[in-house]
């Protein structure tokens, strides 16, 4: 049977639409069977997006982006921002598109990719809440692969439960990056930060 992080889903669309205020306004999404958290937007989604750090102007990539909450609301919210949502799942990519639109949305792209398959371009930041059904490897390449596809100084945002896997990516992102910053705990998640950062000789780790 598939999972939402499968390329395909066998079943049927069953096409539904959900509410939730996120940031103090209210969106409307499409949802439907064979997505990640179908009936509402997950918590550690909402932890995600009121609390990471944005500059608007910023390229972001949201991976993983499911039916495209995270995408869609950064992009109401800071209106200069480019934002590249990309997910694995087609059924996915297609509601993330149905919801671009649904929310009058014009800087926001949606595009299919296996994790960093089809993302060429660098991003100031990059934004997930990963799939930790997925197992560690998958998570791990996540955080490993980010680097590449970081600008200078650019920031690696990931949320999770820290009791349930997120302790063991937060040190994964401390070893990868050098650094890293538990900037928000709420409800058990915490969102983890790590920078691209300048070490010798102008060389960025």
């Amino acid at each position: 049977m598939p999972h939402y992080y499968s390329e395909e889903q066998t079943s049927p669309l069953r096409l539904e639409k959900i509410k939730a205020v996120l940031s103090g306004k209210m969106f409307e999404f499409y949802s439907g069977s064979g997505v990640f958290s179908k009936k509402k937007v997950d918590n550690g989604t909402i932890v995600l997006v009121e609390n990471c750090i944005i500059k608007d102007g910023w390229k972001v990539l949201d991976l993983g982006c499911g039916y495209g909450v995270v995408g869609v609301v950064i992009a109401k919210r800071f209106p200069r921002t480019i934002i590249l949502m990309v997910d694995v799942n087609k059924r996915a990519l297609k509601l993330a598109k149905m919801n671009l639109e649904l929310n009058n949305t014009e800087n926001a792209e949606v595009k299919y990719s296996n994790l960093y398959s089809a993302v060429k371009e660098k991003f100031n930041t990059i934004i997930v809440n990963p799939p930790m059904t997925a197992g560690r490897k998958l998570c791990f390449r996540i955080i490993e692969e980010s680097k590449e596809h970081l600008e200078k100084e650019g920031l690696l945002q990931l949320i999770a439960k820290h009791r349930k896997g997120g302790k063991m990516l937060g040190e994964k992102m401390l070893e990868v990056f050098g650094n890293m910053e538990e900037k928000t705990k709420r409800g058990g998640y915490r969102l983890y930060v790590s920078k691209k950062q300048e070490v010798k000789n102008g060389k960025y780790r």
